[in-house]
């Protein structure tokens, strides 16, 4: 085709051919269906982001709430009796799931100081698990998008180019206006790849090391907990 031809057949594409939308509704069926799970994923991705930020910044202000009450000097009797009924988090959960094994364990009978303290730190270790787990929640999805995200842009981007070749083909030419669109796909797809998978990934891992920095805080509440019930145990098995 000469190159006034193929300037005409240019100029003669509207200017919104190139928008995203036209891009999406030209799009092939396979294309299509890669860009609306790109989508979803890149919203809930953001979704999950925003939700973990805001729980993460809660459970820190109420682990120092409650450590501030807890070595202010208070009764372990008065402070668990205020946290009954509620539902505790974090380090105020480890605190009320061991001090209730406590009280079971005396209103039992317990006589041995060796099996209450190890029942209290299986009880300690469950829950700091537990709570460990409610944190992390969700951060797998994190995880699976910033290493898949790329390579389903990327089929998305092989099929893109795969429509701009079959085009040529029926064409029998090589002019832009007929290998734009698949190219255009193409890049768009992989656009919407990175989109999705590079906050996943950097909020993946700065939700992770948030989440073990609140459980390393947690086990450092616990080993000190577990060795005042522990100096508590030595006193009443010792009493006469």
């Amino acid at each position: 085709m000469p190159d006034d031809a193929v300037t005409q057949v240019i100029l003669a594409v509207p200017s919104g051919e190139i928008s995203l939308v036209s891009l999406f509704m030209q799009a092939h069926i396979v294309v299509k269906i890669v860009i609306i799970g790109l989508l979803i994923a890149s919203v809930w991705t953001w979704a999950i982001i925003v939700d973990k930020t805001l729980t993460y910044s809660r459970v820190r202000r109420q682990m120092d709430r409650f450590e501030r009450v807890f070595w202010s000097g208070q009764s372990l009797e008065d402070l668990y009796r205020s946290l009954t009924g509620r539902t505790p988090t974090a380090t105020a959960s480890v605190f009320v799931a061991a001090m209730r094994e406590w009280k079971r364990s005396f209103e039992a009978g317990a006589r041995s100081p060796i099996g209450l303290q190890t029942r209290i730190d299986k009880v300690l270790d469950v829950t700091i698990g537990r709570e460990t787990e409610r944190l992390e929640r969700r951060l797998l999805f994190l995880a699976t998008v910033g290493s898949s995200a790329p390579f389903v842009g990327l089929f998305g981007t092989v099929w893109g180019i795969m429509t701009s070749f079959q085009a040529i083909a029926a064409s029998k030419n090589t002019a832009l206006a007929v290998v734009a669109p698949g190219i255009a796909e193409a890049l768009l797809a992989t656009a919407l790849g990175l989109l999705a998978a590079i906050p996943a990934v950097v909020a993946y891992n700065k939700l992770s090391s948030d989440a073990g920095k609140i459980g390393q805080r947690m086990e450092s509440f616990a080993d000190e907990f577990s060795a005042i019930l522990s100096r508590q145990v030595d006193e009443r098995v010792t009493e006469p």
